[in-house]
């Protein structure tokens, strides 16, 4: 009888996650492997492909530290062909970096527009292209109506969307399935040797639609995410005890 209920709960689960636009989840290998334990984040072990992903930073150093994280997951996207769409007021960017992370930077098509109303246009029709691999776009602001077209767009595509957030007002709720904040770590060098090491991240999952939220450390090495280790909240770790 137990046995029952946790397979009905189970078949329940799957059959709620579409409706989550999580449509993507289901189908496909894992294409972070190296992901580690933030994989068991994810609803059933998976990233969320066919969906947009919000990214928050606090500044400049923020803002590129997850530029770097997100171009990461972009070249394992990116692996099985297909163009991407980076969208964007004012490029930061230095496409030739793209090949650290495996991308060709001629597979990009960069486009840059001032007008926020342009900005929001160009996202959705790149939502839209099935064609593509996956859309970045960096906006400041985003509310739910527009994050909605978004989803319901991305649903269709089944294009992966990522939004780099610097500086925001206004945190509000929206469509997005999960809300990220990545913070660069010191590298570090083989053997103590002078010279920068590989790209390292903290990585925190604020939120995950179905998901279980936390704190990782990750670098980029072999072309691949590598866990370094994770983070374990205060609240689980044995208090020290007194001694004397």
């Amino acid at each position: 009888m137990q046995g029952e209920k946790a397979d009905l709960i189970a078949r329940l689960k799957m059959d709620i996650l579409p409706l989550e636009g999580l449509r993507a989840v289901h189908t496909g290998d894992n294409p972070y492997p190296g992901l580690g334990a933030l994989n068991r984040a994810f609803p059933l072990g998976k990233f969320p492909l066919g969906a947009v992903h919000e990214f928050v930073c606090e500044g400049v150093e923020t803002s590129a530290a997850t530029t770097g994280f997100i171009s990461g997951m972009l070249g394992s996207l990116m692996n099985k062909g297909g163009a991407a769409v980076w969208i964007g007021s004012g490029r930061t960017l230095f496409p030739p970096a793209l090949k650290m992370f495996g991308i060709d930077p001629e597979r990009i098509v960069f486009v840059d527009l001032q007008k926020e109303k342009d900005i929001l246009w160009a996202m959705e029709e790149a939502l839209k292209c099935r064609g593509l691999s996956a859309v970045i776009c960096e906006m400041p602001e985003l509310s739910f109506t527009v994050s909605r077209r978004f989803q319901l767009a991305v649903e269709q595509s089944l294009v992966t969307g990522f939004i780099l957030r610097t500086n925001p007002r206004n945190l509000n709720t929206n469509a997005c399935v999960s809300r990220w904040n990545i913070k660069s770590l010191p590298s570090e060098t083989d053997e103590d040797l002078p010279g920068l090491g590989f790209p390292r991240w903290k990585v925190n999952l604020l939120k995950i639609r179905n998901g279980k939220p936390g704190t990782w450390h990750l670098e980029w090495a072999a072309g691949c995410f590598r866990f370094i280790k994770e983070q374990i909240p205060s609240i689980f770790l044995e208090p020290k005890r007194k001694t004397g």
